[in-house]
């Protein structure tokens, strides 16, 4: 686990500057979750934290378009103060085929578009460099990414319903006879389209829906977050948050919670 400091400092990226998701177009639905900006106040450095989330992102970040690759545990990048990034998420299953690369080689890396091999990626970069504000850059990385996803392949059925499962804190071994697959080909899948197996994705989730209970609640005990979330007591979320982000369950709260988004 990392260090006393870093769980006592480190900040999570959601709370630091203003993050805005927005539904993708139409075209873009089958293959991107979610478009996003994240503009960073200015000021001094902030130890930023981001925690994984069980997806892969195609990022827009000082000039460049970089794939962040799916994270086991958090991240800890440097970001310089008052910088603005963009984002597109991929849908569950689509990032493998769009990318032509097993998510497994990504894990925990943020690797430049260009060097994964996408002949476009020059000609994208150049027009987005001209944009002259963000909400140009938005629209243009929208539009781009249509042009890109005419030729893209489908994203993969099987692991949209792996994800969902996960999601909705049902165990992924469960979906075995309903998707045809022994143990071994279901963790093959999963490494292919998420980076890591059904357990790691579960847990990942698990965390997730435990991040949006802290957003919704300002006064909820700890003890019923837990059970809520689906941890097994407290303990159990109190060792997977320092697992998954080196914070405890009541940083986590005081950073999210509706009473510390009020400030």
């Amino acid at each position: 686990m990392a260090s006393g400091k870093r769980k006592e400092t480190a900040l999570l990226a959601a709370r630091a500057g203003r993050y805005r998701e927005y539904a993708p177009p139409p075209p873009l639905r089958r293959h991107f979750s979610r478009l996003w900006s994240h503009a960073l106040h200015n000021g001094p450095p902030a130890m930023l934290a981001i925690v994984p989330d069980g997806y892969c992102d195609l990022l827009w970040i000082d000039g460049r378009l970089v794939v962040a690759g799916p994270d086991r545990t958090a991240a800890f990048p440097v970001i310089q103060p008052g910088a603005t990034v963009i984002g597109a998420r991929f849908a569950p299953g689509a990032a493998a085929p769009w990318l032509k690369t097993p998510l497994s080689a990504l894990v925990g890396c943020s690797v430049p578009l260009a060097d994964i091999g996408r002949k476009d990626t020059a000609e994208f970069e150049a027009r987005l460099a001209d944009c002259p504000d963000l909400s140009a850059t938005m629209a243009l990385l929208g539009r781009l990414l249509e042009e890109a996803a005419r030729d893209a392949e489908e994203p993969a059925r099987d692991a949209a319903m792996i994800f969902a499962a996960a999601d909705g804190g049902r165990p992924a071994s469960g979906l075995l006879d309903r998707l045809g697959m022994s143990e071994r080909q279901l963790r093959r899948r999963c490494h292919h389209h998420f980076g890591y197996g059904a357990k790691t994705l579960e847990r990942i989730r698990r965390f997730q829906r435990f991040l949006d209970l802290c957003r919704k609640s300002g006064t909820m005990p700890l003890a019923r977050l837990a059970l809520e979330a689906g941890f097994a007591d407290q303990p159990h979320m109190t060792r997977e948050a320092g697992e998954l982000s080196t914070l405890t369950p009541a940083v986590i709260l005081d950073q999210l919670g509706m009473r510390k988004r009020a400030d």
